[in-house]
């Protein structure tokens, strides 16, 4: 299959994927919880894709491409910082990158 098609719909499930799930996961403290679960869970996956070697089009580029957000993680670290909440928006920071790396690593470690 043309490796655009396998990215196409890759990103097809994972982006839905990302609204549900973030739309899923409350927010009382005003944490952006559901962006890092689809960031450490995309992560964790994309780990498992590349070590097994497999359907990295549709898989690790289209699903855990379209699954994880940079920006939208970008914007809520923002959006922390502006309301007055540094320490949250460095805990963000930190448990995203951490958190995100452990899994890749987890995952990679798993194949």
């Amino acid at each position: 299959m043309n490796e655009v098609i396998q990215v196409a719909l890759g990103a097809a499930v994972g982006a839905p994927l990302r609204y549900l799930v973030d739309r899923a996961i409350p927010r009382p403290s005003g944490f952006p919880w559901g962006t890092l679960v689809v960031n450490v869970v995309g992560s964790f996956v994309l780990g498992v894709v590349l070590g097994v070697g497999q359907l990295q089009a549709l898989l690790g580029i289209g699903l855990c491409g379209a699954l994880t957000t940079y920006s939208t993680f970008s914007y809520e670290t923002l959006v922390l910082v502006e309301q007055g909440q540094r320490w949250r928006a460095l805990g963000n920071v930190a448990v995203s990158v951490l958190a995100g790396v452990g899994a890749f690593w987890g995952g990679l470690a798993l194949t």
